[in-house]
């Protein structure tokens, strides 16, 4: 009796492709390679961290892949196109959440998360009103909160506009730089949880750059760490930690390290 043929098995999609990067920055004291030859792969669904020392070039890689500066040699490929041409098809496809937030001074809440979708021009005042309120929402404010100033709001309450902003075109690609800095502990933490139960429930790939170890285990499913120009080891937060190095044994194995991972445990 013949066999029913074994379906194959779908690979996981590659959200975001890094081939062979340099990046290189003029200085008065010659050329400065931060990148050389950098290679790193995103799948779909990860919540990809980076980590390294500074002048390791992760907030730049950051903005590579959304496509606000370009490498000098290498490719950059989001969602299989280059990121310019993913600009240029009129779509966000990238969402990015800036370490402070960038939140426009001069506008209301609800006017900085409808901003993307106003400068389309796609769809009509009310839709876009409607669809900002829900996003405010989704990210654990209440429509009481919209027509406030940014000057009026908590450096936590900044996050989460800030986020709804990054949300608002639906991207499935969100980057997030230094996501908790500036929050005390509860903060942060509040906002981790929300950062997951979105990862979950929008199905995002997140590209993440934080020096915060709680966040770092709390919220990564593989860990990228960048030294020597170029991304040394990514995996899990188990599999990095045994790689020999010694930015990863100050960095993962100091007091700070061995106390969040323990935290981690004690969940």
């Amino acid at each position: 009796m013949n066999e029913a043929a074994t379906p194959p098995v779908e690979a996981p999609e590659v959200v975001v492709d890094i081939r062979k990067l340099w990046t290189i920055f003029e200085s008065e004291r010659g050329d400065q390679v931060v990148h050389r030859d950098l290679d790193l792969t995103i799948m779909r669904g990860e919540v990809l961290s980076l980590v390294g020392g500074s002048g390791t070039g992760k907030t730049v890689l950051l903005r590579q892949i959304l496509g606000l500066e370009h490498p000098d040699k290498g490719e950059v490929r989001v969602l299989g196109a280059p990121p310019a041409e993913l600009s240029a098809r009129g779509a966000a496809r990238v969402g990015m959440l800036f370490q402070h937030g960038a939140l426009f001074s001069a506008f209301s809440v609800l006017d900085n998360i409808a901003f993307p979708l106003r400068e389309l021009k796609l769809l009509p005042p009310d839709l876009i009103r409607d669809a900002a309120l829900v996003k405010l929402q989704m990210c654990g404010l209440g429509p009481q909160h919209a027509y406030k100033a940014p000057a009026d709001l908590s450096g936590g309450m900044i996050k989460r506009v800030a986020l709804a902003r990054a949300l608002i075109m639906d991207p499935p690609l969100l980057l997030l730089d230094e996501p908790t800095a500036g929050l005390d502990p509860e903060g942060a933490d509040d906002f981790c949880n929300l950062l997951r139960r979105l990862h979950q429930d929008l199905g995002l790939t997140v590209v993440m750059v934080t020096h915060d170890l709680d966040t770092l285990f709390d919220l990564s499913t593989r860990i990228a760490v960048l030294a020597d120009q170029k991304v040394i080891v990514a995996g899990t937060a188990r599999e990095v930690i045994a790689y020999d190095h010694p930015f990863i044994h100050d960095y993962f194995l100091g007091g700070r390290g061995k106390r969040a991972m323990e935290a981690l445990h004690e969940r």
